[in-house]
């Protein structure tokens, strides 16, 4: 076999790149234009998968195209901005910052805190005091400059993708629930009268719900896993880090992430916002459960 003859078996051979990220070899296509396209671009249909433009376009089938619109792996609505409510989390979180920076008298109302005065006293302030908007504001809260920095990047880069594949509106509840399980944990099992803050539960409830998404993507798991082994080292070996926050964020990341993605079509709803009710049950019943301890 000549050169020429080589070339064009190699290439004939070659597994396809997706028509929208060429990078990425995929060997399933479009069930109507068949171009080919990569988990990424896959919308699941009644029969095989179709690509975006196809589902937005109404594809010839007859229907027009509000009656096949684009759904994202988890069955939410393909946005213009698949990012827009992470930059709104993240501005959230950065305008709390400069509030906190401004006026220094503010940390004290918004932070997370058991109950205070300590035992034997009756606690006046705290959750344990009736202020449960603790559990929220402290989740949008930082006081260091390196700590916001490093809560922000993570938002960024896990977050897009995640609110690219769930949707706008499961993406926030799952940071949103992930976010309340870290406070609920760290209210648990943190002293009454420690003080607590950031975004650390709800991004670690990000780094499980990739992890989950990565999986059922079949990406390769390496990267993530090396990533959250890193920061469970940082978490357990640094003094001052509140590891429940983490620990709490990242089980319900996973257990939220796994219903996202895994749930059955015909009932997905019911399973995706029936498991994020259950584990914000769970984050009710541990707070109610610590608060007549500390009462």
């Amino acid at each position: 076999m000549d050169d020429q003859a080589a070339d064009g078996w190699q290439d004939a051979q070659s597994v396809p790149g997706c028509y929208r990220h060429p990078d990425r070899e995929t060997g399933v296509r479009c069930t109507r234009c068949e171009r080919p396209i990569c988990p990424e671009c896959m919308i699941e249909a009644s029969v095989g998968f179709q690509c975006p433009e196809c589902v937005r376009g109404g594809g010839g089938t007859g229907h027009g195209p509000s009656a096949s619109m684009p759904r994202t792996l988890a069955g939410g609505t393909i946005a213009a901005d698949p990012r827009l409510v992470t930059k709104i989390l993240i501005g959230i979180n950065a305008a709390v910052f400069l509030a906190v920076m401004i006026e220094k008298s503010l940390l004290s109302d918004l932070y997370l805190v058991g109950a205070w005065p300590p035992a034997p006293f009756t606690p006046t302030q705290g959750v344990a005091g009736g202020e449960w908007y603790r559990l929220v504001t402290s989740m949008f809260t930082h006081e260091e400059i390196w700590h916001i920095g490093f809560n922000m990047l993570s938002l960024w880069l896990l977050g897009g993708p995640l609110e690219q594949h769930l949707g706008r509106a499961r993406y926030l509840a799952l940071y949103l629930i992930s976010g309340l399980a870290g406070s609920a944990l760290t209210y648990l099992l943190a002293g009454g009268s420690t003080a607590s803050l950031g975004a650390s539960g709800a991004v670690f409830g990000l780094f499980g719900a990739t992890a989950v998404l990565m999986r059922r993507l079949r990406y390769d798991m390496r990267p993530i896993i090396a990533l959250l082994a890193i920061n469970l080292v940082i978490t357990f070996s640094w003094t001052g880090i509140a590891w429940q926050a983490h620990i709490g964020g990242l089980v319900a990341g996973v257990v939220i992430g796994y219903a996202m993605v895994h749930a059955p079509r015909e009932r997905r709803a019911l399973v995706q916002y029936g498991t994020c009710a259950l584990v914000l049950g769970v984050v009710v019943l541990l707070t109610l459960m610590r608060t007549a301890q500390l009462a």
